[in-house]
């Protein structure tokens, strides 16, 4: 007589869950790394992009090249947003320990993002100020940095940024604000355009508040003391 070929035992329903769960991990892990390979060469989408555009809202964005973006916003922008932007590794240490002991101290942290990080928000994670957020920032930034050029990080930077609703990366906000291209804004336009970026709903560079005007000054001031802060970006590149 044959033996009776022993049913295999149906795997545990915990162990089924486990194995999916590790694969929807290794997925989620691994998307965003294929996904920066990608957008070495291809011009990205930002998270808030896709989400206006699934919903029926509008986006204008013109992707445009770092070399036809003025110097001078280029130099705004990382004054006032990372000035340790070529010495940084996408995460400022110093900053993030300033403001991790602000909030031990029981005050309201702020800042500490660089553009890196900032990046890494729009491409990957959501808006809005919560502590899940910010720890995702942080090896997404490492990530970006060690993938991308510091060149290629501020050019998608500068593209993806909200410069209003439905306003995406300097050119169409240039277009928008002050009805010329990215690569012929003034030193007092950049200013304007840079310190909107914390805030770019409530600031609109073309009709600035006073305090709007008054961190433009300051950022205009600093943008001609700081130094090669593009020293990252050979010169044949901006």
């Amino acid at each position: 007589m044959k033996k009776a070929r022993l049913k295999e035992k149906p795997e545990p329903l915990k162990r089924r869950i486990r194995r999916w769960l590790l694969g929807a991990l290794g997925v989620i892990v691994a998307l965003p790394v294929v996904l920066t390979l990608l957008y070495s060469v291809v011009p990205p989408y930002s998270s808030l992009m896709l989400y206006r555009s699934v919903t029926g809202q509008p986006v204008w964005r013109e992707w445009v090249p770092l070399e036809q973006i003025t110097v001078n916003l280029q130099r705004s922008v990382v004054v006032s947003e990372d000035a340790k932007f070529c010495q940084n590794f996408g995460v400022d240490w110093s900053a993030v320990q300033g403001q991790v002991e602000k909030l031990m101290a029981g005050k309201r942290p702020r800042g500490a993002s660089t553009i890196t990080m900032q990046l890494a928000k729009n491409l990957f994670l959501w808006n809005g100020r919560d502590y899940v957020r910010k720890a995702l920032e942080v090896p997404l930034a490492f990530m970006l940095d060690a993938i991308l050029s510091k060149r290629r990080i501020l050019e998608i930077y500068l593209n993806v940024a909200e410069w209003g609703p439905g306003i995406f990366g300097v050119e169409a906000a240039s277009q928008t604000f002050f009805g010329k291209s990215a690569a012929k804004l003034s030193l007092s336009q950049a200013a304007l355009l840079a310190t909107a970026l914390p805030n770019p709903v409530a600031r609109n560079p073309a009709k600035p508040s006073s305090g709007h005007r008054r961190l433009a000054s300051i950022n205009r001031s600093r943008a001609q003391v700081a130094g090669d802060v593009l020293s990252c970006i050979s010169a044949t590149e901006r």
